[in-house]
């Protein structure tokens, strides 16, 4: 087996964090679920929970990976307790890779989507229309495959190339590109007339919008957001040197990773509002929405094929975690050479990812619980999988190894000061294991079912 890397410097670091927590979840799903909750004040309580919960736990997972020195799985190989806390290890490595075979499919339609602005295609549609187009896109089989095998080949190249010369080097080269895509697509977006609107929308609060529900889904983002639950920082925290401080490495990752999101909202909602589109749109922001904008929008075609390179950008900074996640798995597990793993990786999603292609398709009619390939994948693996591993990540660091044990790898064996220790161990230890609980009972739908019984016993 070959010897374990790990990052050259901090910078590649940095890159690489923050480009596994930037990703659709920044520019595509913050933006949507944000115009559907209503905008600044949706943002107000996405910063707090990002703040209580997220930075704790992302701070955990660095600990506890760093610690460890070894892929997801190895992570929780305590062989004291009589609880097999393996399995969340393993269940870490199962989510990425799940969440990774269908991640793709929709990178993919990035890639076709900035092919057909390219050529004009997009925009030729017509006012209207956008929505059978994407339906014609990703309903094809062929097109949406030789996509997601594009994705998925650019990301074992990266990764086939190890940590220092294929993962941190080219987060280096793709993070400055996107932060001056979004620049210049800010820019645009701003100086269009009635622009000022989509600004009003992202930061002029109005707090009768926020709903219970609206706080379930700020909280249940704070946590995919930051990469959190699917065994990317754990494997990225085992690549860090021991001399790091993780305190000033956590916060800078999530500084840089709500800046983004914020980002990407001021290209979006602005053009939104400019051209009287509805904010509140749901996941066909992007692909139904925004083309309709873009067809109206002087340079239109120039700044849809930015605006669907950005976004494919992004997902490719998050494709390179994910896969690393099974990679680093695959290496240690059956001590085989880098290359190998990489390949048996990507054959392994290619395979994966065809029922989900075709669910879309030849295969709409074949529904499990109610759901196709694609919804089924994206169901148990972001709604069970994701919460329940971040729900086990808290608890085997707050009540199984001890907190002291954290406290050693945060402040590198007493060299760094770690400010609000008591306040982060109640944190890890009581809220957010609840929190996280409470994700998980929300995005399955038992909070609602559980909601609708008392309110019935209430009548």
């Amino acid at each position: 087996m070959e010897k374990r890397e790990g990052f050259g410097s901090k910078i590649g670091i940095l890159a690489a964090a923050v480009g596994s927590a930037v990703g659709l979840g920044n520019i595509w799903k913050f933006t949507y679920i944000t115009g559907e909750n209503g905008g600044a004040a949706f943002m107000f309580v996405y910063l707090i929970c990002v703040a209580v919960i997220g930075i704790p736990v992302l701070l955990l997972e660095f600990s506890l990976g760093r610690r460890a020195g070894t892929s997801a799985s190895g992570v929780f190989n305590l062989k004291e307790s009589k609880f097999p806390w393996q399995i969340a290890g393993y269940l870490a490595v199962a989510t990425s890779f799940i969440i990774l075979s269908f991640y793709a499919i929709i990178a993919g339609w990035l890639v076709s989507y900035i092919f057909r602005s390219a050529t004009g295609h997009l925009l030729s549609v017509g006012h209207g229309n956008y929505a059978g187009y994407f339906s014609g896109v990703s309903s094809s089989t062929w097109e949406p495959l030789i996509g997601t095998i594009v994705v998925l080949s650019i990301t074992a190249t990266v990764c086939f190339s190890g940590v220092q010369d294929g993962i941190e080097k080219y987060s280096k080269i793709l993070m400055p590109i996107l932060f001056a895509l979004l620049v210049i697509l800010m820019i645009r977006s701003v100086t269009l007339p009635g622009a000022w609107a989509g600004i009003e929308f992202m930061f002029k609060p109005d707090f009768t919008k926020i709903t219970p529900k609206a706080v379930l889904e700020a909280l249940g983002h704070a946590f995919y957001s930051l990469s959190l639950g699917m065994g990317i920082m754990l494997t990225y925290g085992s690549y860090i040197d021991k001399d790091q401080d993780l305190g000033k490495l956590t916060i800078q990752i999530t500084i840089a990773d709500t800046l983004i999101a914020l980002m990407s909202g001021i290209v979006i909602f602005p053009a939104v509002f400019a051209f009287n589109m509805e904010p509140a749109s749901g996941p066909g922001l992007i692909f139904i929405t925004l083309p309709a904008v873009f067809e109206q929008m002087p340079a239109g075609s120039v700044i849809a094929v930015l605006f669907f390179l950005l976004i494919a950008i992004a997902a490719i900074t998050s494709t390179i975690s994910l896969m690393e996640v099974s990679i680093a798995f695959v290496i240690e597990k059956f001590k085989i050479e880098r290359k190998k793993a990489a390949l048996g990786v990507t054959l392994g999603l290619i395979l994966l990812a065809i029922p989900s292609i075709l669910s879309f398709g030849p295969w709409k009619h074949i529904q499990l619980g109610g759901m196709g390939f694609f919804d089924l994948f994206d169901f148990v693996a972001s709604n069970i999988f994701l919460p329940i591993g971040g729900i086990l990540v808290t608890i085997y660091a707050g009540w199984v190894i001890g907190m002291k044990v954290i406290r050693e790898e945060v402040t590198n064996k007493g060299k760094i000061p770690f400010r609000g220790e008591k306040f982060y161990t109640f944190i890890i230890k009581y809220i957010a294991p609840i929190a996280i609980f409470i994700i998980l009972l929300f995005s399955t739908g038992i909070l609602k079912k559980i909601s609708g019984v008392l309110f019935a016993a209430s009548m």
